[in-house]
């Protein structure tokens, strides 16, 4: 294959962009209302990469939350690769002292996107620059898309594939060289509502209490999870996801509750569909009112994503291996994912994907941090790989 096509990427470089990346607040209003969502750092961007050769805009997707696009033109006749990686952020309530004021320690970066996914845009927007100012002649196109929303309902991605065309797809997400992700789950945010009677809190013949019934579901999501989940993992996605995320019903103390609402976000593994959650559901509903024939409960789906299953990306793979064994020594090594990714719709709208990316930690909780070696790797790693598939 090839050489690194460009001067080394330096740790300097490496610690003072991302740094300049974490300090701007990214937050998806998608997940988080007050959030500023991804303008702000797609400007900053936008800027960054201006004078370099590259055709550069920012893609209005909605609300003024705009993708971030930078093409590198091909001498033509080759296919078009693209890598997508992810503005926004998780919202950093539970650690605002510290979150927006990156700090290192060791080879370790902290600070709320660091790795998730500020080190991916980081990696994208070094490979792209390099490769436009190194003068090595690619046949096909280098597109990188740094989205938006992919922590909330993946508006971007969504945007992406339905405005642009492209051959192939490299997802940059918090992972482990040399790893690359060929599968993972699906996963859907659901609303399990169940219903009650209102009241007087002295008059329990006249009641059905919402809150008892529902700790019933609670109490029957725990046991499939640890009777079915937990002892038979997928191979290469590990266990089915599935958490209790938040709850609210009921009015006053003196008063039965009428309505409880839990909202869960609950796995599916390739094979699978959500509709096999809701039905594992509405078992469980089926057992509680044979206890309790007052009870009333029902499934609402919120969000709906399929597993990730890649197919026809074979000649990108073996790109990337390449990469992989002249930057790091070592092969690929293929592996799935217990969470999702935009992958899935990059796949599903027909486009061959893998996803890689560099080590990280503490996703969406107070002192995220990135491995900063790792991410001089995957950079250099990134750089190779684009040359291999395109030129």
């Amino acid at each position: 294959m090839t050489s690194s096509p460009a001067k080394p990427v330096s740790r300097e470089e490496i610690v003072s962009l991302l740094d300049q990346l974490v300090r701007i607040e990214s937050v998806t209003p998608w997940l988080i209302p007050t959030g500023s969502g991804e303008r702000q750092v797609a400007e900053f961007i936008a800027d960054w990469l201006d004078g370099f050769g590259l055709e550069v805009f920012l893609d209005e997707v909605t609300d003024g939350r705009p993708n971030l696009m930078a093409r590198l033109r091909g001498t033509g006749g080759g296919p078009t690769l693209c890598i997508n990686a992810h503005l926004d952020t998780v919202g950093f309530e539970n650690w605002a002292d510290r979150a927006l004021e990156p700090w290192i320690d060791g080879d370790r970066m902290y600070g709320i996107g660091v790795v998730d996914d500020k080190a991916s845009c980081l990696a994208a927007m070094i490979a792209i620059r390099d490769l436009a100012t190194s003068g090595v002649p690619l046949r096909g196109d280098l597109l990188v898309a740094l989205v938006i929303d992919e922590e909330g309902v993946s508006l971007g991605t969504e945007h992406l594939v339905a405005h642009h065309a492209m051959d192939a797809a490299i997802v940059i997400e918090p992972s482990a060289l040399p790893v690359v992700v060929t599968e993972h789950q699906g996963f859907g945010w659901i609303d399990v509502i169940v219903y009650g009677k209102a009241a007087h809190g002295s008059s329990p013949d006249d009641g059905v209490d919402a809150i008892v019934h529902m700790a019933e579901v609670i109490r029957g999501l725990h046991a499939l999870d640890e009777r079915e989940w937990k002892p038979n993992p997928s191979e290469m996605n590990g266990r089915t996801v599935f958490h209790t995320g938040t709850i609210r019903g009921g009015t006053d103390y003196a008063t039965y509750p009428s309505q409880v609402t839990l909202g869960i976000e609950i796995g599916s593994q390739p094979g699978e569909t959500l509709a096999n959650r809701v039905a594992d559901i509405e078992a469980i509903f089926d057992e509680i009112r044979s206890r309790y024939p007052s009870f009333r409960g029902e499934v609402v789906v919120r969000l709906d994503r399929d597993p990730f299953v890649g197919e026809g990306y074979e000649s990108l793979y073996a790109a990337v291996d390449a990469a992989a064994r002249e930057v790091l020594g070592t092969p690929l090594r293929r592996e799935g994912l217990n969470a999702w990714t935009d992958a899935a719709l990059m796949q599903a709208a027909g486009i061959p994907t893998i996803l890689l990316g560099s080590l990280g930690g503490n996703l969406h909780a107070p002192d995220e941090w990135a491995d900063i070696p790792e991410l001089i790797q995957l950079t250099e790693m990134l750089k190779v790989a684009i040359v291999n598939f395109l030129r």
